[in-house]
């Protein structure tokens, strides 16, 4: 038996796909969109794989008024929402500022639109991201969500900071007919166990850890360490990584929060940190790689890269007592699972 239907926007890309097949498996009838701006068509042959089952999907662009308005005349009967739709890489967000602030902010807007169209109530799970703190000072680390948000580093820390705002707002306004929670989420790796379905960045990788897998492969010549002159214990900048299937179950929690245990909620929107609790250096994260896989790979120190933090690890603590949720995948797995996936997708 169904426990309900979930949309899930953004839903083939890295954290969105993992997160269809949990949601699947805990029960729930899944809603996909996306306009595979940064993903591919073919993560679906890979979700249908490990869900065994043709899954619901629109290819439809959040920023669009009319496609989220189709989509809601299609799916009247949605019982919640996961927000995943949005540009995330930060380097780049600090290039193209005005594309992240339409994309991001639009597309949150049009989905709180059509889900509380015509009085209805709605709940909705927003993707977040630890980058709402800034650069947290040290008082604040581990950092919970009682912490002062900082300005943000880069335009994309910017449009999360303004989404939490515009979701806060709204539920204020609703008088109780919207729900939110909001995860903000510290650094994602690795990939499903199957390795059906992984993180597959367009060009050249955002992130350390697609980085450290290609350049392991051979398709890069080397890891590019961005500074080793930041204050931490070997220069390069600390975060916490967390591994994407822990990180795609505490969405269920969330959703089983938001439909099931709406009279635990306060009636404001709702803050959990999502990570490990440990931070990693980035060369801490190479060796480990390493150790992990037999596998050598090569990397060199360049510059300093804009809008990086030096360091923010999480206090999950919230998240680990209210939500039932923790991150305690060992990172060997974690590393081997993120090897594997590049292995496959190379056909090695």
């Amino acid at each position: 038996m169904k426990k309900g239907k979930i949309l899930v926007t953004g839903g083939t890309g890295y954290i969105g796909a993992h997160t269809v097949v949990e949601l699947d498996a805990a029960g729930y009838d899944v809603v996909i969109v996306d306009n595979f701006s940064n993903s591919s068509p073919d993560v679906l042959d890979g979700l249908e794989s490990i869900t065994g089952k043709k899954l619901t999907f629109l290819e439809l662009d959040c920023t669009n008024p009319e496609h989220m308005e189709l989509l809601f005349c299609k799916h009247p009967d949605i019982d919640a929402a996961i927000h995943f739709a949005a540009y995330k890489s930060v380097g780049e967000s600090v290039d193209k500022p005005l594309e992240y602030y339409r994309n991001n902010i639009d597309s949150l807007i049009n989905l709180l639109i059509n889900i509380t169209r015509r009085g209805r109530s709605g709940s909705v799970v927003f993707s977040s991201s630890c980058t709402v703190y800034g650069q947290p000072s040290p008082e604040h680390l581990p950092v919970s969500e009682s912490a002062p948000l900082q300005p943000a580093a880069s335009p994309y820390g910017r449009t999360k900071q303004i989404c939490e705002d515009i979701l806060s707002d709204s539920v204020k306004a609703s008088e109780g007919a919207l729900k939110v929670i909001s995860l903000r989420y510290f650094n994602p790796i690795g990939a499903h166990p199957s390795a059906l379905i992984g993180e597959l960045p367009r060009g050249v990788p955002n992130y350390l850890l697609p980085f450290v897998t290609q350049a392991a492969i051979g398709i890069r010549e080397n890891v590019c360490v961005f500074g080793d002159d930041y204050n931490t214990p070997d220069g390069s900048c600390i975060r916490d990584y967390i591994y994407i299937c822990d990180l795609a179950k505490a969405h269920v929690k969330a959703v089983e929060r938001i439909l099931e245990k709406q009279d635990e909620m306060d009636g404001s929107i709702e803050y959990f940190n999502l990570g490990t609790g440990k931070g990693l250096s980035v060369l801490e994260v190479i060796n480990r790689f390493m150790e992990a896989t037999g596998v050598n790979v090569p990397y060199k120190i360049v510059g300093r890269r804009a809008g990086d933090i030096e360091q923010v690890w999480a206090d999950p603590s919230k998240a680990n007592k209210i939500l039932g949720w923790s991150a305690d995948t060992p990172l060997d797995v974690v590393f081997k699972s993120a090897w594997e996936w590049e292995k496959r997708i190379r056909a090695i």
